[in-house]
């Protein structure tokens, strides 16, 4: 690939505009094996991964936006593949089709040896990305040392991946060409999870049912109708909500027009019903942060507006009113909450141990059904166990890092487009201590967006 240097960036000679649609190939892949993954059995695993592959090397030739648009769509519809060859070839433990998305972002990564260039300042963003390289690697070193080869490739792929992908990102990419970029990727996505996501709760597909009944995840709800936490083509409810808040946002703020509002309307509805509070909140801080700025205040309000309506209506339908509604009722329960005390206990029980986890256990894959297994819940938790508590704190260090020169970015430059970088760190920054932001699907969400911030122009750069 050749690069060419335009206005103190590295970019590829011939790169795409966003409008060139690297979701089809994507796309393309999906909806042969949505057709043919039952019929595989286990060989269709390891193809998925290799056509993930190939939809990298294709779109990567097009540029850095069509390959963005490639990994979103993989990302979003990738687990509902490996539902439908599990469920003909049998459970995979290991989830191998999920591998596929990932080892996609891995393509990019190998041009970080040409696109780093001594001369060029550093650039500030890459500050968080290096810092939570160096405890990822630490916590590496720790399974490895236990004898966890599995756990210890499996992290690393997990939270590594999406930082090396950050990076690129950083260095090649242009903020307003990427969100273009996933504002039509997710005009695909949206429609699509959330008529799924409406059909599933509703009426589980027996590939889901199989999945549910495996599944070491005790936050699905039941493989019955209307007894599903909606999780659509994705892995889990939180998936679903994060990617589908994230999409709704720079949906309503980067486009408008009637036909907008058609393809948003199922996904908001399936967002209700995934039950996922950590979403809702999330939008609502990115909302109110959008306040702030004249740029994007008065669309604010009115989706404030309309989300009330929405949220309204919703609980108003027979089949979804009272799961909904007293979903909502839980948000002022406060201290109360059942989520909360169990976050609470999780805590106490790390800081009783022996020596309050303060070296970490490194990367470690526990299935929280099983008796005495402590679930896993938000960073800090997450942090904590795997990289112990110093580095646990660098590692949160980082997060903060990073959101905070996405928030500094919308100060400095007040556009809608640095407003939607900024608002998006502001709602990840809630999810710190509730979520998992930082590995496999989560964490190429969360990095990067966050990176997108326009970077200070160093002094006597020439200004374009």
């Amino acid at each position: 690939m050749t690069l060419l240097r335009v206005d103190g960036r590295l970019r590829s000679e011939g790169q795409d505009r966003p409008h060139m649609s690297g979701w089809m190939p994507a796309l393309a892949l999906i909806a042969v094996f949505a057709v043919i993954g039952g019929y595989t059995g286990s060989l269709g695993r390891p193809l998925f991964v290799v056509g993930c592959i190939a939809v990298s090397v294709l779109t990567w030739r097009k540029g850095i936006a069509s390959h963005f648009q490639a990994s979103l769509v993989l990302f979003a519809f990738a687990p509902f593949i490996r539902r439908i060859i599990d469920n003909g070839a049998g459970y995979d433990e290991l989830g191998l089709v999920l591998i596929g998305p990932l080892t996609a972002l891995l393509i990019p990564t190998i041009e970080l040896r040409h696109l780093i260039n001594q001369k060029e300042p550093f650039d500030s963003r890459m500050g968080p990305l290096v810092l939570v390289c160096a405890c990822i690697v630490y916590a590496g070193i720790l399974s490895l040392l236990q004898g966890k080869i599995n756990d210890t490739a499996s992290g690393l792929l997990k939270w590594m991946t999406p930082v090396l992908y950050a990076a690129v990102l950083t260095l090649r990419a242009d903020r307003d060409e990427i969100l273009d970029a996933a504002v039509h990727a997710f005009f695909v996505i949206l429609p699509l999870t959330g008529l799924y996501g409406i059909l599933q709760y509703v009426d589980p597909q027996a590939w889901d049912r199989y999945w549910m009944e495996f599944a070491p995840i005790l936050s699905i709800g039941q493989p019955v109708p209307y007894g599903v936490r909606v999780f659509s083509t994705m892995n889990s409810p939180a998936s679903f909500a994060s990617f589908t808040a994230a999409g709704l946002l720079l949906f309503a703020f980067l486009r408008s027009g009637w036909l907008s509002f058609l393809v948003t309307a199922p996904s908001m509805l399936a967002l209700l019903l995934s039950l996922y509070r950590t979403a809702w909140l999330s939008l609502i801080l990115a909302l109110v942060f959008c306040l702030l700025f004249a740029s994007t205040r008065l669309k604010a309000q009115a989706i404030a507006v309309g989300l009330v309506i929405a949220g309204a209506v919703a609980v108003t339908i027979p089949p979804f009113s009272d799961v909904i509604g007293d979903r909502l009722a839980t948000l002022g329960q406060g201290s109360q909450d059942g989520s909360f005390q169990e976050r609470l206990v999780q805590y106490y029980t790390l800081w009783m141990l022996p020596d309050s986890s303060l070296v970490g256990n490194g990367f470690t894959v526990t299935d929280v059904g099983s008796a005495g297994q402590m679930p896993i819940d938000g960073m800090i938790i997450a942090c904590w166990v795997t990289m112990g508590i110093v580095g646990g704190i660098l590692c949160l260090c980082s997060l903060v890092w990073a959101i905070s020169g996405a928030v500094a970015g919308a100060v400095r430059e007040r556009s809608r487009q640095a407003v939607m970088v900024g608002a998006m760190a502001m709602g990840s920054l809630l999810q710190i201590p509730l979520a998992n932001i930082t590995a496999a699907e989560a964490g190429f969400l969360f990095w990067s967006f966050v990176v997108l911030a326009p970077r200070l122009r160093a002094q006597g750069e020439a200004r374009s």
